[in-house]
């Protein structure tokens, strides 16, 4: 059994496979590298099998989608670490190594992502995880180096490895015990957001999520969805809603709950304003989705047992970073 194992899950991704993958063999001397793959249908499998036959396959019976690809997967996977990696990602020498090391001294860290710069603009953070993830009082997501679609190049001002809120789905490193005890990804949520829940209830268990400086990565996105899709919109702002209503504790919920979706509705509006109704609709949809789930959400809740106070979680600001951006013209991180 290797200590770790870099999982890449594809789905008709073999262009991307045929760019990168070569780097990710060439340096991760010490890990399986592992291709688990959503019954792509564009001879990704072959290609593997042809050139690099030192990578282990995974093959899923039909296309899982991101959650319940990696669960499936991740169950006939044997590893100490598991490095959740997107097809789209470039490694760099010594990629992996600080990531390990920083998981073998720590023993309460669970999870830790490097830093994440764009593949097209080499000396910018990326949108999916730039310098590590935080959340603010109403549930929206950023990252240190971007805010919303702000950008910020990188001039080693988050040289820091330090404790976060989140790390990044696209190049996550987690203890195989934590992953498989909270029950992996939600897959209600099929996509996006998803490691920002495994996040929330890994903090939950008295554990800690770190960003990683010592270890660089380049991430090209948008490879499934891209950023104005309309279906990356719902899944966004359900999935959003879906993330207060499972972790928050009862009463911040219901604090939380109006003003987030007064906000939403704003969102709404801008999306009209700049020509964009389909965005404006797959908001709609996804309240009327997160509607339909309360029934359920009891259950979920109980099952996640108790929660953590969440102003005093580590990675929350205690301020809308939505008013922060739009309304007092805050672009960078540092600036909030």
């Amino acid at each position: 059994m290797a200590k770790t194992a870099v999982v890449i899950l594809n789905w008709n991704g073999k262009s991307f496979l045929e760019k990168f993958l070569p780097g990710v063999v060439e340096n991760s001397p010490n890990a399986e590298v592992v291709v688990a793959d959503n019954a792509s249908t564009d001879d990704s499998v072959a290609w593997v099998e042809k050139n690099h036959p030192e990578v282990t396959i995974v093959q899923l019976d039909k296309n899982e989608g991101f959650c319940r690809g990696y669960n499936l997967a991740l169950k006939q996977i044997e590893a100490d670490y598991y490095v959740l990696l997107n097809s789209d990602v470039e490694v760099t020498p010594n990629w992996l190594e600080p990531k390990v090391k920083l998981l073998d001294e720590n023993p309460d860290i669970a999870a830790c992502q490097p830093k994440i710069r764009a593949y097209h603009e080499k000396e910018s953070f990326e949108y999916a995880g730039g310098a590590g993830g935080y959340i603010d009082r109403y549930g929206f997501p950023l990252c240190r180096g971007r805010l919303f679609q702000s950008l910020e190049k990188d001039n080693g001002q988050y040289d820091d490895s330090r404790e976060i809120f989140w790390a990044t789905g696209a190049c996550m490193t987690i203890r195989s015990e934590v992953f498989h005890e909270l029950g992996g990804f939600d897959e209600r949520f099929f996509a996006h957001m998803e490691e920002i829940d495994l996040c929330w209830r890994i903090q939950n268990l008295g554990k800690k999520i770190f960003y990683c400086s010592d270890s660089l990565v380049y991430h090209v996105g948008g490879g499934t969805l891209s950023a104005s899709n309309p279906k990356k919109t719902y899944l966004n702002f359900r999935n959003g809603l879906f993330l207060l209503a499972k972790n928050l504790p009862k009463r911040q919920f219901l604090q939380t709950i109006f003003p987030r979706m007064v906000l939403d509705g704003i969102a709404g509006v801008k999306f009209i304003l700049s020509g964009a109704p389909k965005d404006t609709w797959a908001i709609f949809k996804a309240h009327m989705a997160f509607y339909g789930s309360l029934p359920s959400l009891p259950a979920i809740r109980k099952k996640i047992g108790r929660k953590k106070h969440f102003p005093y979680m580590n990675g929350v600001l205690g301020h809308s970073i939505v008013y922060k951006h739009f309304v007092n013209k805050k672009n960078t991180f540092s600036e909030l």
